[in-house]
């Protein structure tokens, strides 16, 4: 499973159903959109070092950006940027995770229900 950023910070921030979401996934995979995003999310130092432990220490892995995920991308914004608003970091996670084939758990479900070739899990934070 590909996870989106909102999942993780609230796993940062102490979340239990977010924790127990990450416990129970077969795989804990994110693109490189979203370690950027996490990353760009620092306020210093510290926090930098935080999100990288966190990472670590749960073995999540980071799925490079790829000519087909650009491609992929590039073809989402052209489809949805006007429609939705679709960012960039947005347009990159969805195409990672069409490309691989993985589900995408994400919070923000609004920013992917148009892409229709997308496997999205809808994560709440209850």
């Amino acid at each position: 499973m590909i996870f989106d950023s909102d999942v993780l910070i609230w796993a940062m921030r102490g979340s239990a159903t977010a924790a127990k979401t990450l416990d129970l996934a077969d795989s804990l995979l994110i693109s490189a959109a979203t370690y950027m995003e996490l990353l760009q999310g620092a306020k210093n130092k510290e926090d930098l070092k935080l999100i990288k432990e966190f990472l670590s220490d749960l073995k999540i892995n980071i799925i490079p950006l790829s000519e087909n995920i650009g491609h992929r991308a590039c073809i989402y914004i052209e489809e949805y940027a006007l429609k939705t608003g679709m960012k960039l970091p947005d347009a990159l996670i969805a195409a990672t995770a069409a490309e691989t084939e993985m589900v995408l758990c994400t919070g923000n479900y609004k920013d992917f229900k148009e892409i229709k070739d997308l496997d999205v899990m809808v994560f709440k934070n209850l």
